[in-house]
């Protein structure tokens, strides 16, 4: 799904810094790729600081980065390690990056923040990936956090 929007961005004329946590073979502008784990606090920053010094802002932010590898077998299974993983997968990523790079976009005075979350969210699979609804949940909340931080007049849909 990122890459497909990367390329539908890209060929509307718009510059686009994606990451991953690998570069992907034969990358067509590698010095708009950044290689970071986002499920770190160092790999937000990395980006953010990138973001920052090529771009200086920017007009839309979409976090797209998510998952759970989380083991089977329901609530009884999950250590913290799993839980603490898929937070910082699914919804601190997402917190660090918008307040990163929300500042930029206030100083702009427009920007868009988009960020896709899973059927998770509101089917969630509980024996496969019971740690992932919580956190997607909680970045939707979080986002309307933001908006209506950034802008009170933001609606709550």
């Amino acid at each position: 799904m990122g890459e497909a929007i990367v390329q539908r961005l890209r060929s509307s004329g718009a510059t686009v810094v994606t990451t991953a946590r690998s570069a992907p073979p034969d990358l067509p502008e590698p010095e708009l790729f950044v290689a970071a784990d986002l499920s770190t606090a160092e790999g937000t920053g990395k980006v953010v600081s990138h973001v920052l010094d090529r771009l200086g802002g920017v007009d839309i932010l979409i976090n797209n980065v998510g998952g759970s590898s989380a083991p089977g077998g329901g609530f009884a299974a999950l250590t913290d390690e799993d839980w603490q993983a898929a937070l910082n997968q699914n919804l601190l990523a997402a917190v660090r990056l918008d307040r990163g790079l929300l500042p930029s976009m206030l100083r702009q005075g427009s920007g868009v923040i988009v960020h896709i979350s899973s059927i998770q969210r509101r089917l969630p699979l509980f024996e496969a990936t019971l740690t992932m609804p919580p956190p997607r949940r909680r970045s939707a909340t979080t986002a309307r956090a933001f908006r209506t931080r950034s802008d009170p007049r933001a609606s709550e849909s």
